[in-house]
């Protein structure tokens, strides 16, 4: 199995069965990737999170944290994942009137054998799965959108930045 670029997928072996990638003979090397995503919702909905009024409490700090606590667990949630020393997650969630809803974006680092792009994606997803949970009683017709990778940095493939 290839994929857009020809080049076999590393998650299946020869026979096309999946397995876990075999890391051991990768350097270790200073690794970086950075995700985004958002929630789109009513400017009422935004009010609610921006002044502090949802029942449940700080939208944003929960979120926050679900994200950390996210990227940790990454391995427990993605199969093939490998369980990774995390030296650095930091979240960023922006009340964005424009939108209307919430910018989500997460930087995740490590020193190892494989990448973090998985983490970063794991932590904006979960984030913005806290923040609709902790206000769908109030709306629950926001939209999660544009969960994506946008940087990625270290190991042999490189640099990748999003267009």
């Amino acid at each position: 199995m290839s994929g857009p670029d020809k080049q076999p997928l590393s998650h299946f072996d020869d026979r096309g069965q999946a397995h876990m990638v075999d890391v051991s003979a990768k350097p270790v090397t200073d690794r970086v990737a950075v995700a985004v995503g958002a929630v789109r919702m009513t400017t009422e909905t935004l009010a609610l999170i921006s002044e502090g009024r949802a029942k449940k409490g700080d939208v944003l700090s929960v979120a926050r944290l679900a994200g950390i606590m996210a990227a940790k667990k990454t391995s427990d949630l993605i199969p093939l994942c490998h369980p990774l020393p995390i030296t650095r997650v930091a979240l960023e969630l922006m009340a964005d009137p424009a939108l209307p809803g919430v910018r989500i974006e997460a930087t995740v680092k490590t020193s190892g054998q494989t990448g973090v792009e998985m983490e970063a994606l794991t932590a904006v997803s979960v984030a913005a799965l806290t923040i609709y949970d902790m206000v769908k009683a109030v709306e629950k017709s926001m939209v999660i959108d544009g969960v994506r990778l946008i940087l990625k940095d270290g190991g042999k493939s490189g640099r990748y930045e999003a267009k």
